[in-house]
């Protein structure tokens, strides 16, 4: 290969780029590179900073502490760094002796002050490779970035054509970078650390080992994670070319950058200890924050902006930079744009949040004013324009009444209407279910009150339509699942008359990059439990060794019969999802009225209380009061505790099921809530809501599980899908085989003749090895064929795709090898398809999901819907669900259900009812599912195979111990019961194995 596809040339392609906007190059040796160990600061370029920006300060510290005054200064500057962390010391400076010394000066907001702007000009860029930093080994990092001589970004590169990604940047990062050396200690020096090849980029602010966590710094690809093709250049180039460009770092480090202080709790809700958190602004957030802002700069107030960003976005602090940012903004002519900046939300946190984070970039109280008592203290903040105030939803109203008569004045109103819905439908729409309702009638009257009671989002909506289009008011609504009116009312027209998103971050990438978690991704319908339910119950003929896979606990579930349905979550809880992140997760029940709330309650604590469960515990939650057989009930009768008390309790180790109805449906962040029962009709918006109540992350959180007794698969998908996105070598001498391998790949059409003249002439190019500037052109062309792969071929053609052009590459070298051979068109393509190969999707380990109900797995082999609800991505046909079943066979001998239990019975004069039937089901689905004794089977005689399967009986019989132990005890003592049992698995177990 003659183009310089090596790390070396990636990273002197990015140093260029940097060096021709105006970053100096510099390389640390010798005496600079010594104090650069010692102080983890460019101890020369900073002091050449200092003496043009600040002479008069130097020369009194130069008279204090003469001959010594450099070290002097470096050592106050390294404790103020260690003690106040980088970004405040770069913000505000450090005193010595009475003398302010500034380490930087941000870009002015006008021109107007010519000094401040020749400071700004004099700050000094550098860039560096190979930095060996350390005083104890020879370990160096790729590239160093620094203002001023401090350091503020750290990268290590990879590069795909060495067959190394952004995945060992990361590792390099965890692995290689002791958190202790100076230069990488927490807040003390560098601001950020990226992890970088030519498509990805990951960041993080804090190196803490193998601990460490890398966060995706991407673009989003058409909806999804990653980066776009771009025309001549990198995947990841707006890093350099746009990012980390001297003003916009200036910008991110000056306005964006804060350090977030959060407690830390124990189980019970106890603050135990504080962190420190610095928070880089994520690549949509900066991009959403700074367009947003561009816009309000040329066409000042009076418009709206709908930001669309999915759950798991960091829409805090995405509204706490944009108040900000709006509250500072002025105009060409240095006016402000707004007087002040209203925020809506119910979020407990963002007030304090916005305060801290705003007091670090402003170094000043009294920014943010938190409305808290009445309307006439809101009155207050806004005539006194106080620059940012935080009310709430009720308020709202109100606030319209006010901005409009203050018509003098220019506000910015941030709506977050992500919490808008928490606390349930307005107290005015609620009425009393009365005692001779049955479920279904409360069901129908409370599906009417959602109907006819508009929430929150449309309420808004409503009051900014009736006070007219008011040119003083600037709208900016952020949410997740915008509702058409939403869309309509805040959305950007296009030029064909359709609204869309200003900005948007949508749920597939946010769940690509690993943000939230796929909710769909196992979800269990109960439909065809109830449709087994009825035929069982008519005892069919069924074939014999599939009849027993339909005696289970659901047989006798009736849709409405709340005390089984209560039996079915109770167990599923104990049995399977206890055990999930650590044995704190959670469970959320949704019901169809406030009154299947209150007696789901009170079922779950009978079946808890009589089996003498002590390890599960119940919440309810609704509005208003129910009343039920004379009796009136309300939340707080019943949990015994404060409406305002229930998220923090829930939260705690003392409860584990929150029993829902309406109320925290949406709005309610627990991210150890793993698991939903469902047993209430949803679509569309309303779905989407209550479902991604799971979504939320944690440490230990790997899934998620929803049972649905009310919903089929396609309403769920189709109710997602609109917020998705915006949406080896053979022994082949023939030289000819070539030919028709190349008929194969040109069908595929995964690259363009262009294409492959385009990185042939590069290869061939002068001086190509020593020349890396080819190498970004390279990656340029190569992209779109990439794209092509993943976009434009399903995974069967992937796979043939990759092998044909392995074999294509591996022939051609083999035939160049064994004889004379001349074909310009083939050695295009081997060229080509060397270089392609190596930047395809490598296909990562597919993701196993084991059940751990059994009874849920159990009815998944009959086709019960369970799996993943699939999304398409744009410009793809909807797929219907993922669906498990097996091939059909021979037909089976038919024997009557009852038959089956009523044979055991006979033979040992027991009484095992359907439940024991199901445990010994579940005994045979475990053999079944060992692949020890599948290998077995499928290698041997049915003969050989028993002595096998009996040896294997008894560990199965043991481990399965715990779960029914009247049945298991008659295994271990009756002999007898044990041939029987182990005789009548046999056939069953054996045919199924050797099938698969």
């Amino acid at each position: 290969m003659s183009v310089n596809s090596t790390e070396r040339g990636f990273e002197e392609n990015i140093e260029h780029e940097l060096i021709e906007s105006g970053y100096r190059q510099r390389t640390l040796t010798g005496e600079a590179l010594e104090t650069f160990r010692k102080w983890a600061i460019d101890q020369e370029i900073l002091f050449e900073f200092l003496e043009a920006t600040q002479p008069k300060e130097l020369e009194r510290l130069r008279k204090a502490y003469k001959d010594q005054y450099e070290f002097k200064i470096m050592d106050r500057i390294d404790k103020e760094l260690k003690k106040r962390g980088v970004i405040d010391c770069l913000r505000h400076g450090i005193k010595d002796r009475g003398v302010t010394l500034k380490l930087a000066y941000n870009k002015p907001v006008t021109g107007m002050n010519r000094t401040i702007v020749d400071y700004y000009e004099k700050n000094i860029f550098t860039v560096s490779r190979q930095v060996y930093y350390s005083q104890k080994n020879r370990n160096s990092i790729d590239m160093m970035l620094s203002l001023n001589g401090v350091p503020i970004v750290i990268k290590e590169l990879k590069n795909q054509l060495t067959n190394q990604t952004v995945e060992h940047s990361i590792k390099q990062f965890k692995e290689d970078r002791d958190p202790r050396e100076l230069l990488f200690q927490f807040k003390r020096r560098s601001v950020v650390f990226f992890a970088v090849d030519t498509d990805e980029v990951y960041m993080t602010t804090q190196l803490n080992g193998k601990k460490t966590f890398f966060l995706p710094f991407n673009r989003g690809n058409e909806g999804g994670k990653g980066n776009p093709v771009v025309y001549g250049d990198y995947r990841t180039s707006y890093l350099w070319n746009d990012i980390l460009q001297k003003d916009s770092l200036l910008d991110i480090l000056f306005r964006f950058v804060y350090v977030q202080k959060e407690d830390v709790k124990d189980s019970t809700g106890e603050v135990i200890d504080a962190k420190e958190v610095v928070i880089f602004p994520r690549f949509h957030q900066l991009d959403a924050v700074r367009k947003i802002e561009t816009d309000v700069r040329a066409n000042r107030s009076g418009n709206n902006y709908l930001i669309q960003h999915s759950a798991g976005s960091g829409k805090t602090n995405s509204i706490s930079w944009l108040s900000h940012r709006l509250a500072k903004l002025h105009d060409d002519t240095d006016e402000a744009v707004f007087d002040s900046v209203i925020v809506i939300t119910d979020r407990r946190v963002l007030d304090k949040q916005l305060q801290d984070a705003v007091y670090q970039l402003e170094h000043k109280a009294g920014m943010v004013a938190k409305i808290d008592q009445d309307s006439n203290q809101l009155a207050q903040a806004i005539s006194n324009k106080t620059k940012i105030i935080i009310t709430t939803l009720q308020k709202f109203p109100f606030i319209l009444d006010k901005v409009g008569e203050f018509n003098r004045g220019t506000y910015a109103i941030i709506i977050d209407e992500a919490h808008s819905s928490q606390g349930g439908k307005a107290s005015g729409a609620m009425t009393a279910l009365l005692s001779n309702k049955t479920l279904e009638e409360a069901y129908e009257e409370s599906m009417q009150e959602e109907s006819e009671t508009t929430d929150a989002e449309e309420q808004m909506i409503e009051l900014i339509a009736k006070s007219g289009d008011q040119t003083n008011i600037s709208f900016f609504a952020f949410t997740a699942t915008p509702k058409a009116k939403t869309v309509e009312r805040f959305g950007t027209a296009q030029p064909d008359g359709t609204y869309l998103p200003f900005h948007v971050y949508s749920m597939r990438q946010a769940i690509e990059e690993g943000f939230i978690h796929d909710v769909l991704k196992n979800y269990v319908t109960y439909d065809t439990f109830y449709q087994i339910g009825k035929s069982i119950s008519e005892d069919p003929e069924v074939a014999k060794s599939k009849g027993a896979k339909q005696i289970a606990r659901f047989v006798s579930l009736h849709p409405h019969n709340i005390a089984q349905k209560a039996e079915i979550m109770v167990e599923h809880y104990r049995n399977t999802t206890k055990h999930k992140i650590g044995g704190r997760a959670k469970a959320m029940v949704v019901t169809g009225s406030r009154l299947h709330a209150v007696r789901y309650k009170f079922a779950f604590d009978r079946y808890i209380k009589s089996k003498g469960y002590t390890d599960l515990n119940t919440l309810v939650a609704f509005s208003g009061s129910v009343e039920d057989d004379g009796q009136t009930y309300t939340e707080t009768e019943i949990n015994e505790m404060k409406e305002s008390e229930l998220t923090d309790r829930f939260h705690s180790d003392d409860y584990q099921v929150l029993i829902v109805a309406e109320k925290y449906q949406t709005g309610f962040d627990e991210p150890l809530l793993h698991t939903m029962y469902v047993d209430k009709p949803l679509d569309g918006i309303k779905a989407v809501q209550t479902l991604s109540r799971l979504n939320r992350t944690c440490k230990g959180k790997d899934d998620t599980f929803i049972l649905d007794f009310a919903n089929d698969p396609e309403t769920i998908q189709e109710a997602f899908q609109t917020y998705y996105e915006v949406t080896g070598l053979d022994d082949v001498t023939d030289p000819n085989i070539l030919y028709d391998l190349q008929n194969e790949l040109d069908a595929l059409q995964v690259y363009t003749d262009d294409e492959l003249t385009e990185v042939a002439n590069l290869e061939f190019s002068s001086d190509a090895r020593k020349n890396a500037r080819l190498q970004t052109k390279l990656n340029a062309s190569l992209d779109p064929g990439v794209e092509r792969f993943k976009n434009e071929l399903n995974e069967e053609q992937q796979d043939q795709f990759k092998a044909l052009a392995t074999k294509f590459v591996r022939t051609y070298a083999f035939v160049l090898q064994i004889g004379p051979f001349a074909d310009l068109d083939l050695h295009k393509r081997f060229v080509y398809l060397s270089y392609l190969l190596k930047k395809l999707p490598r296909k990562p380990r597919e993701p196993v999901y084991i059940s751990d109900d059994v009874a849920l797995e159990y009815y998944r082999n009959e086709k019960v819907f369970e799996g993943s609800i699939s999304l398409a991505t744009e410009g793809e046909q909807t797929l219907p669900p993922t669906q498990y079943g097996g091939s059909a066979g021979s037909e089976e001998e038919k024997e009557r259900l009852s038959t089956i239990i009523e044979r055991i019975n006979e033979r040992f004069g027991t009484d095992f009812n359907e439940a024991d039937k199901l445990t010994r089901d579940q005994l045979v689905e475990d053999m079944k599912a060992d692949e020890n004794l599948m290998e077995k089977a499928q290698n041997n005689t049915k003969d050989n195979f028993k002595f096998s399967y009996e040896k294997a009986f008894m560990d199965f019989v043991i481990d399965r111990m715990q779960n029914n132990e009247k049945f298991y005890m008659k295994v271990l003592e009756d002999s007898d019961f044990k041939e029987f049992l182990m005789d009548d698995m046999f056939n069953e177990v054996y045919n199924e194995l050797s099938d698969n």
